[in-house]
């Protein structure tokens, strides 16, 4: 593999230090809004009004992420994979295959590791350096060439820890989705108003959500991804919506496009927990890691600013982090210790760690 340039690790250390800092200006809002906002005793914040009581599936869900061919990528796709395997057979887990669709348009070194799908990415510039937007695309060459056997789709990332065994929280035509609290339409009604005119009903009707991690019906995001990718398209050629949403502009499209074709999810709070912010794992089934956790030796969170411990994936763009992480400080939250946990049984077991995949 190629060796990245330090000019590059420079240009994206930059570029995550800047989407870390507006994240933790909304956190910082949203630790003291949520409350406020939702029921958190109640799983379910929001159920479709035509929902019929009972209505619900068993059917086997597909485990599917989108990545590159990245050192950076890689490596957590290798943890990824390592916990579905643990978690898939274990009681109340409704998981079948998994697929790694691979947006880099040639196989990589993790092929015989990851069931692996090559999909071509977009044309060269078409992206305007937000890879992100390779994802909708990524989907829509899947499901029309990949033979899927399951019924239902879990659409995941590369930084998805499996937890808890996760059911098939869909029911029926209604996907299952991770309510963001970032994600507001109606606080971007004229910018929404350009992907989804007023005829089709108020902006209301958009949920608050991404792509990832939602569990929807094969057939019915056959119907959404093309909508998906063509939006994502339209509104990062769009400076407005572009500065409007800036690196969330593809979960908007995704909330956007479903609306459009009159799709509404579940949401459903215990769906997934990012620490350091959520603190406790509980019966939530996803940890995203992709938030920094930086901690001073007395166990408490430092906001932003380098810790004297710290677990931080970004620590680790050119290749693998170290087998046997160190272990956080006393007080630091469960979810945060049982992440460094699982990060460190799975480097432990997965073969050839620390060589197969470091730039």
């Amino acid at each position: 593999m190629k060796r990245v340039s330090p000019l590059f690790l420079v240009l994206l250390v930059l570029g995550f230090f800047f989407a870390t800092y507006n994240l933790l200006t909304m956190i910082i809002h949203y630790k003291t809004s949520t409350s406020e906002q939702w029921d958190l005793s109640n799983p379910f914040i929001q159920m479709p009004g035509n929902l019929m009581e009972g209505e619900g599936s068993n059917s086997k869900y597909h485990v599917a992420l989108t990545a590159t061919d990245a050192p950076y990528s890689q490596w957590q796709c290798r943890i990824m994979y390592y916990w579905y395997k643990k978690v898939k057979e274990m009681p109340g887990s409704d998981m079948g295959k998994f697929t790694r669709i691979l947006h880099s348009g040639k196989p990589d070194n993790l092929m015989e590791e990851i069931p692996t799908f090559v999909v071509d990415p977009l044309p060269e510039g078409l992206d305007r350096g937000y890879i992100v937007l390779n994802r909708p695309w990524a989907f829509v060459q899947w499901l029309e060439k990949a033979m899927i056997d399951e019924e239902y789709i879990l659409m995941a990332e590369p930084d998805h820890v499996f937890v808890n065994p996760l059911p098939n929280l869909a029911r029926g035509k209604h996907p299952a989705g991770f309510p963001f609290f970032y994600i507001k339409p109606s606080d971007h009604k004229h910018v929404i108003r350009k992907y989804y005119p007023e005829e089709k009903g108020p902006v209301t009707n958009i949920d608050p959500i991404g792509n990832s991690p939602v569990i929807i019906k094969k057939s019915v995001l056959e119907k959404i991804a093309p909508t998906w990718m063509n939006i994502s398209l339209r509104m990062k050629d769009d400076p407005v919506t572009d500065k409007a949403f800036g690196w969330v502009l593809e979960m908007y499209a995704y909330a956007v496009a479903s609306a459009l074709h009159d799709v509404h999810h579940i949401l459903h709070k215990d769906f997934m927990l990012q620490p350091p912010w959520d603190t406790e794992v509980g019966k939530k089934f996803i940890i995203h890691y992709t938030y920094g956790c930086d901690y001073n030796l007395k166990g408490e969170l430092t906001y932003g600013k380098i810790g004297e411990w710290r677990f931080d994936k970004r620590s680790y763009l050119s290749g693998p982090p170290p087998r046997n992480l160190s272990l956080p400080p006393p007080g630091v939250p469960e979810s945060v210790v049982r992440l460094v946990k699982m990060v460190n049984e799975a480097t432990e077991d997965i073969p050839n760690w620390d060589t197969l995949n470091r730039g």
